[in-house]
């Protein structure tokens, strides 16, 4: 029927890969995908505008949407009403298990930024789904020997599916000639496959929507749920989405978004890690008003990051959403409980901010940081099972807010440009290898952090940065310090050291921050060099 899938099959595939499963993606495919290059040819235009100089602002073509007071979200959807703490992470079998019984009240099932949109991950992900909602999932390391499954007769997290973002493709699927959408392929599949799987459970078909950067691309998704509840006779409204607030551009129209999404919104995200990723990006060529110091001296607290969060939380519950807080990243250590305690009292008093700004829930990356992340929003929240009733009518957020990149404190050192460096390094290394999510100096690294060390490492070269001894940040400078950060490496890795794997990241590294031309999206060239 026009569908042509070329990536290996490899046992169970064909489980995945029926040929009802590829209609319907293809149906998708043939419904929205020019309208989906249509908007990334949009968002091309308004980065060469911001490249020329402009701004952004609240767009006055949509203020009835906002000075409507009248609009509401939908309730609530079963399994969605209390999310006070979710957890992250990739779909492999391992992780499906640790996180539904990690007691966290949702898990974010990545397809996205902690994963590796190898072909394999991609169908065994959407098998780990399937068998995680029938019970019959388990998985045996066979380094350790342990056996991991579900808890019996256990509550385990919902479910929240997060697609790739409408930038990315699956080379391995053609429609008609033409590559499909990853965002609907994803999307797609586990509609077909789990979502009466879902409904028989009591919940329903639930996903996260990363990387968009306006309300018209909320609106193409809104229309491929419809098509897709309507193809699989399901009641309008079954699907509901929360959308990651993640970019720059998506935070001047937030309201918009919820009202394109309203039957199917489960609310917002402050996804803290792409947001700074897309103010490097969006700005980078624009002098040091918009530069920002080096990545671990950017705090929630910058007046900057501050007002995207307030104004999060002050849209959704004025529209009746869920306000969902950023990420935890600590990976706690088994050595060190001295690193343990400053960063799980770090982690303490963001959670605490977050509740304390009127935060439904928040994220964390690892399971021993459930329980932390539950105590803090418990003492909030209590026997309610959110704050959506916490208005924060006071909240005042302008243009200019939002804009005030260079009232943010801090400094660009030569530690913090090694670290950029080393990071970005260590994470290609293992994203070729099939790693989306990467533990790395006790933090989770993903595509979202790889992505603001490499960029800043890009803007501060462009713009002709210096650091405090006056050393100006040259393509040089930054090539020595590549061949002394890998050198670290080896020497740290010793016998594990593979010499393929990092000569191919430091190629991918040399890409995406020494050429002239700034990469949008760091995955994208590095999902080229995938078989």
């Amino acid at each position: 029927m026009g569908v042509e899938v070329t990536g290996p099959t490899n046992e169970r595939f064909d489980e995945i890969l029926t040929p009802e499963a590829l209609q319907f993606v293809g149906a998708l495919q043939r419904e929205f995908g020019e309208r989906r290059l249509e908007l990334l040819a949009k968002r091309a235009e308004r980065q060469e505008a911001l490249n020329r100089g402009g701004t952004l602002d609240f767009l006055p073509e949509t203020a009835g949407v906002r000075s409507d007071d009248t609009w509401r979200v939908a309730e609530p959807a079963p399994g969605l009403e209390d999310r006070r703490v979710e957890i992250t992470g990739p779909t492999d079998r391992k992780m499906t298990i640790n996180a539904l019984n990690s007691g966290a009240k949702v898990w974010l099932a990545d397809f996205e930024d902690a994963n590796t949109p190898l072909w394999n991950n991609m169908i065994e992900g959407q098998l780990s789904l399937r068998n995680a909602l029938d019970r019959t999932i388990d998985f045996t390391d066979e380094k350790s020997g342990k056996s991991y499954s579900l808890k019996p007769d256990a509550e385990l997290a919902t479910i929240v599916v997060r697609p790739r973002g409408w930038h990315m493709e699956e080379k391995h699927v053609t429609v008609d000639g033409k590559v499909m959408s990853g965002s609907l392929f994803d999307f797609g599949l586990y509609m077909f496959h789990s979502a009466r799987r879902q409904l028989d459970k009591g919940k329903g078909p639930y996903f996260y929507l990363p990387k968009m950067e306006s309300h018209l691309e909320a609106r193409l998704w809104n229309d491929a749920f419809n098509l897709a509840e309507d193809e699989l006779e399901l009641p309008r409204g079954t699907i509901r989405a929360t959308v990651l607030i993640e970019t720059i551009p998506a935070a001047f129209e937030m309201e918009e978004i919820l009202y394109e999404l309203r039957d199917h919104s489960a609310g917002l995200n402050a996804g803290r890690w792409d947001y700074l990723f897309s103010v490097i990006k969006k700005f980078r060529s624009r002098g040091a008003e918009f530069v920002l110091p080096e990545r671990n001296a950017i705090t929630m607290t910058a007046p900057f990051m501050r007002a995207y969060t307030e104004l999060l939380v002050r849209t959704c519950h004025k529209r009746g959403a869920h306000a969902i807080g950023g990420m935890a990243a600590f990976i706690p250590s088994r050595k060190d409980e001295e690193i343990n305690r400053v960063a799980l009292e770090k982690v303490r008093a963001d959670k605490t901010r977050e509740a304390g700004d009127g935060f439904d829930g928040s994220w964390v990356a690892h399971p021993d940081l459930v329980p932390v992340c539950r105590e803090v929003f418990d003492s909030v929240l209590g026997d309610k099972p959110n704050q959506r009733d916490r208005l924060r009518e006071e909240v005042r957020v302008s243009a200019s807010d939002l804009l005030a990149v260079d009232k943010t404190p801090g400094e660009i050192t030569e530690a913090g440009l090694r670290n950029n460096i080393d990071v970005a390094l260590r994470y290609l290394a293992a994203w070729l290898n099939g790693s989306g999510a990467v533990a790395i100096h006790n933090l989770m690294e993903d595509a979202a952090t790889a992505e603001i060390s490499r960029s800043q490492v890009w803007q501060w070269i462009y713009n002709g940065i210096k650091l405090p001894d006056g050393t100006l940040i040259t393509k040089d400078l930054v090539s020595g310090l590549l061949d002394e950060e890998l050198a670290k490496i080896q020497e740290e890795l010793g016998e594990a050291y593979n010499s393929d794997q990092y000569n191919e990241a430091v190629a991918l590294f040399k890409q995406v921050t020494l050429a002239d031309e700034y990469s949008e999206f760091l995955t994208t060239p590095a999902y080229v060099r995938f078989p």
